[in-house]
């Protein structure tokens, strides 16, 4: 069974910063992209982050979070992180880890979600 499970969210201030985990299981994840979303109250599901679990893991990142928000993967771990920094308010948001098929344009594989908040 496939497994996708986040942790790491919570609340802090505006210019704080959070560290998301996601830890990955139940299948090989090789051939896989691993991201991040985030959806808001009110707001649909939007694309944060990701980066690819094998090579040399090339990553991408939204526009509203480069500079901001960093991606690794420990293979080890079968773990992915988001190192996310100068938090702000419009960051407050259910954040999810995803594994998309290196050939499909959608996630397969969901998480639970975790709650970030950020207060002004």
């Amino acid at each position: 069974q496939v497994q996708l499970v986040e942790s790491g969210g919570g609340l802090v201030q505006a210019g704080g910063s959070l560290r998301l985990s996601c830890a990955a299981s139940g299948r090989s994840f090789s051939n896989y992209i691993m991201g991040w979303f985030r959806q808001a109250p009110g707001r649909q599901r939007e694309f944060v982050a990701s980066i690819s679990w094998s090579g040399g893991g090339s990553t991408s990142y939204a526009d509203s979070v480069k500079g901001r928000f960093s991606i690794s993967r420990d293979n080890t771990k079968n773990t992915v992180y988001l190192q996310m920094n100068s938090l702000k308010p419009e960051d407050t948001a259910v954040y999810y880890c995803a594994a998309r098929g290196v050939l499909k344009l959608i996630p397969d594989y969901w998480g639970q979600g975790t709650q970030v908040t950020v207060s002004s």
